[in-house]
């Protein structure tokens, strides 16, 4: 190399342009040191280059091969501010891989083949302000896996194949202003699946398979102003199922809307765009009084059937100037007409035959129909509806009495429910390869045959609630390795169908609510390792063996709540190091010893322990329990004492209501907490009778107590004289008490109130 004259160096010097050291532009790769960036584009690269220059801000590695990126691929370039590694063949991104880029504001991992998020997959991201996983093959969002991002405005997840968004799946997102979730197969969205994300203004859920609007968890979401909810195959929007307070555009466009509530967007006060064209909507009534003022309501599309059923809309959106978007599909004389420019008088309602004789008349005018029928016409069975715009197909109600035959291969959702097939036979579901969702509730189905859904491998929901299954055989499931949510609930098991999920080893939940299933022995989850997920509420669970759920170590959700368990299955939850919600309530369990939930208390969030006549408990019943635990759940029972929550500081949500709680001394631990803590706690006082009623927060009875200090006499008038054959002792600011014993009965409580004076 020749050597640079003295002059040259410098200018590069003032200029602050540095003179590259050789080796450190990676072959096949092109450097530039005054802008700093590096651009390796479709050069077949395995690996991240490890002679990129440290002080680069800007890396595009598109279009390459590197299947796999290692903890710390980047430990070298620190600077880094852009990051693109769109359709470079990843495939795994392991924990670790961005911890040293501090300082990355722009991430794309678009068009790759990723299929889980890792807990730790974007640790170190502290800066990062846009992250675009578009085009993977994402399935999997570990919770955790955006905890490290708390800068992140955007994040895409688009066209990928999520199914199920589990709770706090987006932990960590504290400042997101628009997250993308459009073109997947979203299904279910757990109630805190989007908990903590107090900044969100965009969610985009459009182009999933989402059956009905989810409330419950589009109300922990105080900032949205758009939600975008097109192309789901929802059906029907209830009463009041549109709570949200900041929202101001909704999308309900391309669903399968019939009915729509007049009061479905009442408590969303700042609505002012709805969008709900191209459903299938013959008539519409105004909102309710109180509803939010529109500006904007979009009805193209739908079948709107301009009569005299019309006329109370028309005149609303006059009267309300709301803007009506769409036409008239009828009758002939209306055809075609804006919405916006017809007169209510114009909606009339004909006798029966007039209309008769103008649909007719309409027809003789319309040009024949083609002789040949298109060549790319779509099949459907008799008595089933296929539409062909979104690949959905119903068989509802129709009366079959066997799986009809003929559906379109392209089919991906397919609703067969409320027919009467009693059995489904072998091979009932041929040529339907990317089915994802199957509707067979209430299909009076007694029996399941070996194979009956072979060929659907592409199948991830199976409903077959509400039936009248008492068995399940493993191979009944034959050919579906993508199956992820199993519904069986409300049909006839009285035991746990013990062997039947060794075929389906990516199920994430499975749902055997209201059976009669009376207890769970050792194996029963035997194949179901991934299970995430296990409902069993409303059944006759007696009994949890030891190892009842060992092999399903990824356990998250367990519902026990109505059974009759009379202890805490303790030892049950050995190997579920990853339970995070326990429901337990409605069991007949009085009393709930030392260490009950130390198993799972590293990982446990919510514990539901509501309504089980609990009487006692430990001192150390949440022994291990600490900062993770977030709600806890004890109202309705019979305690008079409760344990220490001092060590629950992670504490969101308690409620102690409706216990006869003992107001004295040896409550006292509680009225400190009560007095540190900024929870809205439901506790009350049951006993003595002359504090019935008063919150525990309020009352001054616990001035008396050793070590609280001189009690003021006028702070203790009482409501009540006891009911006591005995004269009460007055207070001085020594007491004793006569027992340190706590009373184990109502009977003796108003005795251990006495005290005496010194």
């Amino acid at each position: 190399m020749i050597p640079l004259p003295t002059w040259t160096i410098l200018i590069f010097f003032f200029l602050g342009i540095r003179e590259v050291e050789p080796g450190k532009c990676p072959k096949f790769c092109m450097c530039d040191s005054i802008q700093l960036t590096v651009a390796c584009v479709k050069k077949n690269l395995t690996e991240i280059p490890p002679t990129i220059d440290e002080i680069t801000v800007k890396l595009d590695l598109r279009g390459n091969n590197i299947k796999e990126l290692p903890t710390g691929a980047f430990k070298h370039t620190p600077y880094l501010t852009y990051l693109t590694l769109q359709n470079s063949g990843i495939q795994k991104v392991r924990e670790g891989a961005f911890r040293s880029l501090g300082r990355l504001v722009n991430l794309n991992l678009a068009y790759n083949n990723i299929d889980i998020l890792y807990q730790e997959s974007f640790d170190g991201l502290s800066s990062l302000k846009q992250l675009n996983i578009d085009h993977n093959r994402i399935e999997e969002i570990q919770p955790g896996a955006f905890s490290q991002l708390g800068f992140l405005k955007l994040l895409s997840i688009t066209h990928n194949q999520l199914v199920y968004i589990p709770n706090m799946a987006f932990q960590g997102l504290q400042n997101i202003k628009c997250l993308r979730l459009s073109h997947n197969s979203l299904n279910y969205i757990d109630t805190e699946a989007f908990a903590g994300l107090f900044t969100l203004s965009r969610l985009s859920l459009d182009n999933n398979e989402l059956q009905f609007f989810p409330t419950d968890t589009m109300t922990r979401l105080p900032e949205v102003t758009q939600l975008e909810l097109s192309y789901n195959p929802m059906t029907y929007l209830g009463e009041e199922a549109v709570s949200m307070a900041k929202l101001t555009h909704l999308f309900l466009d391309h669903n399968s809307l019939q009915d729509f509530s007049v009061s479905a967007v009442l408590l969303s006060p700042k609505l002012t765009h709805l969008n709900l064209n191209h459903n299938q909507l013959r008539v519409l009534q105004p909102l309710a009084v109180g509803s939010p003022k529109l500006t904007h309501l979009n009805l193209a599309g739908n079948p709107i059937y301009c009569s005299c059923y019309l006329r109370p809309l028309r005149e609303w959106a006059m009267q309300e100037r709301v803007r009506l978007l769409g036409t008239c599909s009828g009758p002939p004389h209306l055809s075609d007409e804006n919405l916006d420019a017809i007169q209510p008088a114009d909606l009339r309602c004909q006798s029966q035959e007039a209309m008769l004789k103008a649909e007719l008349e309409e027809q003789r005018r319309l040009p024949p129909p083609p002789t040949n029928p298109p060549v790319d016409k779509v099949k459907c069975p008799d008595n089933c509806i296929c539409e062909t715009e979104n690949n959905h197909t119903s068989c509802e109600k129709m009366g079959h009495t066997k799986v009809p035959r003929g559906f379109s291969p392209d089919t991906r959702l397919l609703d067969l429910r409320d027919n009467h097939f009693h059995y489904i036979a072998s091979n009932s579901f041929p040529g339907l390869p990317v089915v994802v969702s199957l509707h067979l509730q209430r299909c009076k189905i007694h029996e399941v045959e070996a194979r009956a859904f072979s060929g659907m491998k592409g199948l991830v929901y199976l409903y077959l609630s509400e039936n009248y299954l008492t068995s399940l055989s493993p191979d009944m499931f034959k050919g579906l390795p993508q199956l992820t949510y199993l519904h069986l609930e409300k049909n006839q098991f009285k035991q746990f169908p013990k062997g039947a999920f060794t075929l389906l080893p990516g199920l994430l939940a499975l749902h055997l609510e209201n059976n009669g299933i009376t207890k769970l022995e050792n194996g029963i989850l035997a194949g179901a390792e991934k299970l995430r997920s296990l409902f069993l509420t409303k059944n006759d669970i007696t009994n949890i063996a030891p190892r009842a759920f060992d092999p399903a170590s990824d356990l998250d959700t367990l519902h026990l709540g109505n059974n009759k368990l009379k202890e805490v299955p303790t030892n049950a939850f050995s190997k579920t190091n990853s339970l995070t919600e326990l429901h337990l309530s409605h069991n007949p369990i009085h009393w709930i010893g030392a260490e009950a939930f130390l198993p799972v208390a590293t990982s446990l969030k919510h514990l539901y322990l509501s309504n089980m006549s609990l009487e006692k408990m430990s001192k150390d019943s949440f022994a291990g329990l600490g900062s993770g635990l977030q709600s806890l759940l004890l109202e309705g029972n019979k305690l008079e004492d409760v344990p220490d929550f001092s060590p629950l500081t992670g504490l969101e949500v308690i409620n102690l209501a409706e216990n006869p709680l003992l107001c004295d001394c040896p409550l006292l631990p509680l009225r400190k907490w009560l007095e540190r803590v900024n929870l809205k706690v439901r506790a009350k006082c049951g006993y003595p009778p002359e504090l019935k009623g008063q919150r525990v927060k309020d009352i001054h009875v616990f001035k008396s107590c050793p070590g609280q200090g001189p009690l003021l006499s006028q702070n203790m008038k009482m409501s009540k004289t006891p009911k006591s054959t005995k004269s009460r002792p007055a207070f001085t600011s020594k007491v004793i008490k006569t027992s340190k014993a706590k009373p184990k009965t109502r009977k003796n409580a108003k005795a251990h109130f006495v005290q005496k004076s010194v």
